[in-house]
């Protein structure tokens, strides 16, 4: 489970269609954004001298209805992973 402070990092609006990267706590945070500039594709854990995050990767289930209106939110642990920023 993400904790509540990482979670408030993640509510907030970002550029559409990027890649953010950020420092949160103890955390090098990238995470990737969607056309509203929603997190969609984050990747949690500690940055090498490569630019590497080692570290978790967890994906988003955002489902809204025809009005917009969010019906389900939530993210998915995907286990552990290694990105190159």
């Amino acid at each position: 489970m993400l904790k509540e402070t990482i979670l408030k990092v993640l509510g907030k609006q970002y550029a559409a269609d990027s890649m953010v990267e950020l420092r949160s706590g103890r955390y090098d945070l990238a995470f990737k954004t969607d056309d509203q500039g929603r997190p969609i594709l984050l990747f949690m854990g500690q940055k090498d001298a490569n630019g590497k995050i080692k570290g978790d990767r967890y994906a988003r289930c955002l489902l809204t209805d025809a009005e917009g209106k969010v019906i389900k939110d939530h993210w998915d642990h995907k286990g552990k992973a290694t990105a190159q920023l």
